[in-house]
């Protein structure tokens, strides 16, 4: 995910269920690619989608600006949760800070984990059913100054803790 670039992401619940279901019905790509309009970026074992973003915060990162964004993006964030734990169930909590760079030389965390980690403390995911790929929503952001995003993960369930 390329924090420079606009994203285009979808702008309706419906139509980030959707690219939700497009998503996980993708097969993952043998080497990192992304689409042009910012909005995906997939490789080897996943898939990483922007479904919502906010305005970004560089000439104003004031209080009155910065909550009312962050409550969309929560209140979107509760209505896909909401319609995904209906169809799949409740999800789990993953914590991604351990997954940030740990001790010198030790390997980089499996994608999705490795971006999603930079940019959340923690995820919701649903074990999708009858299928070895796991579909997770968290809210991140990558500084202060960037949109808020809420994003959609999609990855193979062998990457995720026990």
């Amino acid at each position: 995910m390329d924090t420079d670039s606009r994203p285009d992401p979808p702008t309706t619940t419906e139509a980030r269920l959707a690219l939700i279901d497009s998503v996980l019905a993708l097969p993952f790509p043998a080497g990192e690619e992304s689409e042009d309009s910012g909005v995906r970026s997939s490789g080897p074992g996943h898939h990483l989608v922007i479904l919502r973003a906010s305005r970004d915060f560089w000439d104003d990162r004031s209080p009155e600006l910065v909550e009312p964004a962050e409550q969309e993006i929560e209140a979107e964030f509760s209505v896909l949760a909401t319609t995904l734990s209906e169809r799949w169930g409740e999800p789990e909590t993953v914590d991604l800070w351990p997954f940030l760079e740990g001790e010198e030389g030790a390997p980089a965390p499996p994608e999705p984990l490795g971006q999603l980690c930079n940019l959340a403390g923690s995820m919701q995911v649903w074990r999708v059913p009858g299928s070895t790929r796991w579909l997770g929503l968290a809210v991140g952001q990558a500084d202060p100054e960037f949109p808020i995003w809420l994003l959609g993960a999609v990855g193979e369930t062998a990457v995720l803790p026990e």
